[in-house]
């Protein structure tokens, strides 16, 4: 299938000698679709069954009339492949013969088990869980049913049982602002504005990608609050509140379980508390609490295991160098000590640095040091740290803070304001970890606020 040409909405051009990347896992043939993008308004990609477009006015470059059909037509040749395939699946042309009372029309919404004329339900998921992420929303446009399919969440667990996993970066640059970045296509999405209250967006904010929601963690005048932005309906709306609300924790994602721990409450008293929440059933689990009470720490996970390193236990004191391990099987915490170096030199008070930058890449652990701007692989079997090479070179950060780096599929990410005067931009970079010394890429560059303040990766 031919792809759409591409329009630039980067306000700079990225490097051209980034090697290709695995930004989406799973065999798959795509569809693609370019999304408008602007700094300066804000761009909805609301499912509107009128027109799945762009809610601010501009056009997409699919916006002649019959867009919905050229887009059935596409789907129905991926349906066709797909037969092919799996050879398990009847041929259209055996479908043809059915029972006239089982053949509907596709604006048809009597029978749910088609989507398509003359195509079962399995076939035509088959052939839509192939789509990008970046077609949902005109493919929501169709008619009700398809609507209902992608609000469902459905076509996602279709796609998470056959590990077909596309990665979207999260990215707020602003109190208020938040914006999706497509390493796999070079797009950006404008997210709609956090309505949030001046408390929350001042306050101290973490954020975990779970599932298809992205939460983020503040605090309002009096408590506590969790926002959540589903990918489902592009819409913001209060999450449900943690058993033991804090903040400044660790955490870490895991499909469609995220755990929290440490952190502290509103008055300042630092918990060794741990949670699990479900994004399936959006509510949280009281766990086992950790050996230490910690806040500032990092988490995250790896072979399955939750880990928690760093942070500080008192006011005024050193960075933790130990960590812990969660075994969600047995449900219980493993301390290892001198399980993370501190960054730099020694510190007396480390409570005015970032919380560890730490990520996981094909069950490797990896950390940016900032003070040294390098970047460290951890080695399982000795405890120990090793070298493997610098951080990008025009990034800068504030001990820490302004920086994001996670990973992204196979990939390390740095996120930052380049060390240059002019302008107000953030550039992307990203590798690919090996054996070989890093060799970080220009992946995009947007004009927006040029310090991090939250970052999230969410894979589905």
């Amino acid at each position: 299938m031919q792809h759409v040409q591409k329009q630039s909405s980067a306000v700079l051009k990225p490097s051209s000698r980034n090697p290709k990347r695995k930004m989406l896992e799973g065999s798959s043939s795509l569809v693609s679709r370019e999304l408008p993008n602007s700094c300066n308004e804000e761009k909805l990609l609301a499912y509107d069954t009128q027109s799945g477009r762009d809610l601010s006015g501009n056009k997409h470059p699919r916006e002649e009339e019959g867009e919905g059909e050229e887009v059935v037509r596409k789907l129905c040749k991926l349906a066709d492949d797909t037969k092919e395939e799996e050879k398990q699946i009847v041929k259209v042309s055996e479908d043809i013969s059915l029972p006239e009372n089982k053949i509907r029309n596709v604006d048809d919404p009597s029978d749910i088990n088609f989507l398509f004329t003359n195509i079962d339900r399995d076939m035509s998921l088959q052939c839509l869980m192939r789509c990008t992420r970046a077609d949902h929303p005109i493919i929501a446009s169709l008619n009700s049913d398809f609507r209902s399919l992608i609000r469902s969440g459905e076509l996602y667990k279709v796609r998470r049982e056959a590990g077909i996993v596309e990665y979207w970066v999260y990215i707020s640059c602003g109190l208020s602002e938040w914006e999706a970045y497509d390493p796999n296509e070079g797009r950006w999405v404008t997210l709609p504005i956090l309505p949030a209250n001046q408390c929350f967006l001042c306050s101290d904010k973490e954020s975990q990608a779970v599932g298809t929601d992205l939460l983020v963690f503040g605090k309002d005048i009096m408590a506590s609050v969790i926002y959540k932005y589903s990918i489902l309906t592009n819409s913001w709306s209060h999450g449900t509140s943690m058993n033991f609300p804090r903040c400044l924790f660790a955490s870490g994602s895991l499909g469609e379980i995220a755990i929290v721990a440490g952190g502290c409450d509103a008055v300042g008293n630092i918990t060794n508390a741990a949670e699990l929440y479900n994004s399936g059933t959006q509510t949280w689990e009281m766990l086992p609490s950790m050996k230490f009470a910690r806040k500032m720490c990092a988490g995250a996970f790896m072979d399955g295991k939750f880990y928690v390193i760093g942070g500080i236990s008192k006011v005024n004191t050193s960075q933790l160098t130990s960590g812990e391990e969660f075994d969600l099987k047995t449900r219980t915490w493993r301390c290892i000590p001198d399980m993370f170096p501190r960054n730099g030199r020694s510190v007396v008070n480390s409570a005015s640095e970032a919380p560890p930058l730490i990520a996981v890449v094909g069950n490797q652990l990896y950390a940016a040091d900032y003070a040294e701007e390098v970047v460290r692989r951890y080695v399982k079997e000795l405890n120990s740290w090793v070298s493997i090479g610098g951080l990008p070179r025009r990034v800068t950060s504030m001990k820490g803070w302004g920086l994001a780096f996670r990973a992204c599929g196979d990939q390390l990410i740095v996120i930052g304001g380049p060390k240059v005067p002019e302008g107000r931009f953030i550039e992307v970079y990203g590798c690919v970890p090996g054996v070989d010394a890093l060799e970080w890429n220009l992946l995009a560059r947007r004009h927006s606020g040029h310090f991090v303040y939250n970052c999230a990766v969410m894979g589905c």
